[in-house]
This record gives C-alpha cells, structure tokens and sequence, in this order.
C-alpha cells in the first residue's frame, strides 16, 4: 500500500558491468491470521549486479547476474504480545522468501530501460532517400571505475547499398574540451560530418535556371555573352541557360577553433536550353564551394546550416575564357540558388 522512494547507490565494476544497492521501505496490507486486517512495514536492502555485454546483432546488453535480499526490519501493527517468538522468525522467514520474487524483477525491469536506450542508439537510422546510417560495436564494453567505454563504428549506407568508409583519424580523448558536469559528451569529428554528408552527396545535385535567382542577371546566353566575349559571336541572343550542378566527390568537413567549413566539389554544365538551338552543351566548370557551417540546437536536435565563403570555378580551357568575371556570376548564382536549396 505504500512505496516510499529507494535510496540507490550505482557504482561500476570494473570488468562487470553494474553494482547497485537499494534500501527499500514499503508496508504490506493483508489479512491477520487472527482476523482483521494487519500491515507490516519492510525495510529491506537490495544488492545487484549486472553484466555488461553484447547481444548477437551486436548491441551493448546488461543483463542481471545476481540479485540478493537482505531483511532489515519487519514491523507490524499488531501488538508484540500478539507475535510469539516463533511467529516473527515465520514472518522473516516468509518475507525473505516473498521479497526477491518480488523485488528483483523491478531491476530487470531497469536493465531493459537501459538496454532500449541502447537498441535506440545502435538501430537503423533512415537518412531519406540519401540512405542509412547505423551503429556496431568494434569490441566488447569495457568497463572501469569511472566510466563504460563503447568503441562503435558508424555504418553509412547509400541508398543503392554501397557503404561509405569513415576515416580512421578520430580525436584522442586528451584533446576534447573539458565536458560540463552533468551532461553527455557526444563529440562528432569533421570527418563523421563529411561521410555523413556524403550519404546525401546526390541530393545536391540540382538544375538552375533563370526563374530562381531573382535579383541576379537574367541566366540568359546575352549575359553569358558579356562575360565571355569570346562566346557572345556564336551565342543565340536571349536564349535562356541552364546550369547543372553535379557533386564529383565527396564532401570535405573541416573544423578550425575559428569556423568549420563543408568543401562541395562539383562541376556546373552550361547549357542553351532554346529548343530552338542547336548549340546544347557550352562548357563545364570545375567548382570549389567553401560552405561556412552553422550549428544550433533545435527541439534537442543537432541542425546544421549552410553559408557561402568562397567559390572558386575552373574552366575545363582556361585559355578561352575569362574567368575572374564569370566567377564572380558563379558565386552570386551559388549564393541565392545553390546553397539555400542545400538548407
């Protein structure tokens, strides 16, 4: 009838997984077997063990190895002169009996909290149509005074199946900055960021054309013409353009003290899309994008936003055309039609 709050102390095994001990206090409510109705205030300490390890899909996984009761006290609210000596050594006998049963399935009950938490962490995450992205432990746990150590290895999945090799370089745990007290540290490498970017590499591939950069100059061939005189001779005048973005390799993450910057590497085909041309495919650029990235937390989410730094673009014949002026056209298109469709 009543279950006041248990006292727990946790500490870690090394080795082992947990050790707790539980002071639990409660009062049982029953028929007294003289009549009436009786209640009896337990006081009892609870001590478990449990072990830490990894399941057959590879999932850390505590499961209970061992859970012992040890009676502290049993008082009812019957008068002593009622409780022969023989009659209480009964009642602690059967309580000592009754109480694991009931008891020990509650840390049972804890353990598989904490091991959904795990399931959760190691499942299968879906990342749209860019693909998947899943957790395996690399060893076994390994516990020690202090702290549970879980080596997992980050699994990207494209959508066609093809996975996406993480690199190997992950920061030393002497270089983290120091952790807040009661807080989980999660530290995302660059290069984490980078294959994560990666999975999603051909949703940045994108068409731009003329109705999606307002406020620019019209994406028409007279302005192509402008910029590259040597074109403007042999261009239809007023023909609007199209130019296809395609990612070439993947995405490059880095972090400085100062920013962290997303390297897209792509090339941009123009192209006469008149159907009353004949002229087709113009000429590729070769682009670097520097991405300055932004982080925020939103609704407990780690979000990540995107800034234009710098585009630099190479023409695949650097001797025919200009390219200071056409990279500036470059930059401004990347800025208003590129990077917002990459947010």
């Amino acid at each position: 009838t009543d279950l006041r709050p248990p006292e727990i102390s946790l500490t870690l095994s090394p080795g082992v997984g947990l050790f707790m001990a539980v002071l639990v206090r409660m009062t049982i409510a029953g028929r007294s077997f003289i009549g009436g109705n009786t209640e009896i205030k337990v006081a009892a300490n609870l001590t478990a063990s449990a072990r830490l390890a990894q399941d057959s899909q590879g999932c850390p996984w505590f499961s209970t190895k061992s859970c012992r009761i040890a009676l502290l006290s049993a008082k009812t609210n019957l008068p002593s002169n009622m409780l022969p000596q023989v009659v209480s050594k009964f009642l602690d006998s059967s309580l000592q009996k009754v109480l694991p049963s009931l008891l020990c399935p509650a840390v049972d009950a804890v353990l598989n909290l904490m091991n959904a938490k795990f399931t959760t962490m190691t499942s299968t995450i879906p990342l749209g149509t860019a693909g998947t992205l899943r957790y395996a432990l690399l060893n076994l746990p390994v516990t020690s005074e202090t702290f549970i150590q879980l080596d997992l290895r980050t699994i990207l999945h494209k959508e066609e199946g093809e996975e996406v090799d993480l690199p190997a370089d992950q920061p030393s745990p002497t270089s983290l900055p120091p952790k807040r007290e009661a807080a989980t540290q999660l530290i995302l490498s660059a290069g984490f960021l980078g294959a994560e970017l990666s999975v999603m590499q051909a949703s940045f591939s994108l068409n731009i054309s003329n109705n999606m950069i307002l406020g620019l100059p019209p994406l028409v061939t007279t302005t192509l013409g402008a910029l590259i005189p040597e074109l403007s001779m042999v261009l239809p005048p007023s023909q609007p353009l199209v130019i296809e973005m395609r990612e070439t390799n993947p995405p490059l993450v880095t972090i400085t003290p100062d920013k962290s910057i997303v390297h897209l590497f792509s090339t941009a085909k123009f192209w006469v899309s008149s159907l009353d041309s004949d002229l087709g495919s113009l000429f590729v650029l070769d682009v670097h994008s520097d991405l300055r990235a932004h982080f925020a937390v939103v609704e407990e989410r780690l979000q990540l936003s995107l800034a234009l730094d710098r585009t630099m673009g190479y023409v695949h014949h650097p001797s025919v055309f200009q390219e200071l002026p056409l990279n500036r056209v470059l930059a401004d298109i990347i800025h208003v039609a590129y990077v917002p469709s990459i947010n």
